[in-house]
């Protein structure tokens, strides 16, 4: 018992002065290396406690320590720093796009220079006495992502237009420009217009109301054939057997045929077309701006018959609507189209005579190709009334 008491201290005593031997030949204050006693907490949570003790405690071995520790912090560094990049990762992606900006952010009278100008178009409505139409047509039309402005060409001589109110309801998400003018003449829309930045027109009567879609998907359509008027509303001409010719919707049927499914104009009261034609339509000989000034009718008439001659194809390319209105009733002055006129038909008829008169020959082809949203191509169907 005695012996083992005795052998129990000089061990305790024997571990305790290695120790003591080990720290005053390795020196480990001046080492700056902790001692056996005083391990760091750091050295117990990396777990080199373990590797301390089984290793012993020379030089060689310390260096060892050292290396080993370094490693295990760069691991931890790296660590770190993939955590804190995936984090910063899924923050970025909560955050808005670019585009969401652009569309949201935008205000009246800044520009989209982000958007190219084969990626929007420019909107041009002509009014004449239904200010409460055109309020509610520019409040609509607004809202169509790909729209670069507005020009409104006011033709109610003599009185200012409704710009005053119009801003007093703003900021709006596109600038609209009001073009006074001084004769209330049909072939005023067409006028090259130094507001027109982008590649595609797009011309809307003050009374149609088509919906966003409908527009949205025409200019797609547009995109496609940019050389032609792209739009909602067909007409045709009929040639009789003594070489004069009629003008009528689908429901004229042309004699050769007898059927009613095909169109050769597009009217632009509701179209899409190349910002060219405007420029192309003012070098237009004279006769034919005083046909249109003195019906106060056919410029559009005059415009297919342009794209045709310029071409060598069919004037347009039809889009068969899902939505599209007249409201013209809902006008508080009463005022109704030009299209209501007896001789309205009739004074067609003749500028269809006219104009072949000038250009000497018929430069209009039919088509019969009729473009839906659920449906691409089709032909056109004559029982369809738009």
């Amino acid at each position: 018992m005695h012996t083992a008491q005795h052998s129990g201290k000089v061990s305790a005593a024997g571990n305790l002065s290695y120790f003591h031997r080990c720290e005053d030949s390795c020196d480990f204050s001046r080492r700056n290396i902790p001692s056996p006693y005083c391990v760091h907490p750091l050295w117990q949570w990396l777990g080199l406690h373990e590797i301390f003790y089984s290793k012993g405690n020379s030089i060689t071995d310390m260096r060892f320590l050292g290396k080993v520790l370094r490693i295990k912090m760069l691991r931890l560094s790296c660590a770190f720093l993939i955590f804190l990049l995936f984090l910063l990762g899924a923050l970025a992606a909560l955050l808005p796009s670019a585009h969401d900006d652009l569309i949201r952010g935008i205000q009246r009278g800044v520009s989209r220079s982000s958007t190219s100008q084969q990626d929007s178009f420019t909107l041009i409505m002509q009014t004449y006495n239904r200010t409460d139409l055109l309020l509610k047509m520019l409040n609509h039309y607004q809202a169509i992502p790909q729209l670069h402005c507005v020009i409104v060409v006011w033709n109610n001589v003599g009185q200012e237009p409704p710009q005053e109110l119009w801003e007093s309801f703003g900021p709006h998400p596109v600038p609209v420009f009001f073009k006074k003018q001084t004769v209330n003449l049909m072939r005023n829309r067409l006028q090259n217009f130094p507001e027109i930045q982008t590649t595609a027109v797009l011309m809307m009567d003050d009374d149609t109301l088509v919906s966003a879609y409908d527009i949205s998907f025409a200019f797609s359509v547009w995109q496609l054939f940019p050389n032609q008027i792209v739009g909602f509303v067909p007409r045709k001409h009929v040639a009789s057997p003594s070489g004069i010719f009629s003008y009528g919707s689908f429901e004229l049927q042309a004699p050769d045929t007898g059927r009613g499914d095909k169109y050769s104009m597009i009217l632009i009261g509701a179209a899409f077309f190349h910002r060219d034609y405007l420029r192309l339509f003012h070098e237009l000989p004279r006769s034919i701006h005083e046909m249109i000034d003195q019906t106060q009718n056919c410029d559009d008439i005059a415009m297919n018959f342009l794209v045709s001659n310029h071409t060598g194809m069919s004037s347009g390319v039809l889009v068969k609507p899902i939505d599209m209105r007249n409201l013209e009733k809902d006008a508080e002055s009463g005022y109704t189209g030009m299209w209501h006129r007896a001789e309205h038909l009739l004074q067609r008829s003749y500028c269809l005579n006219k104009l072949t008169g000038i250009y000497g020959k018929m430069p209009l082809v039919y088509s019969s190709i009729m473009i839906s949203q659920f449906g691409f191509p089709n032909y056109a169907n004559h029982k369809s009334k738009i």
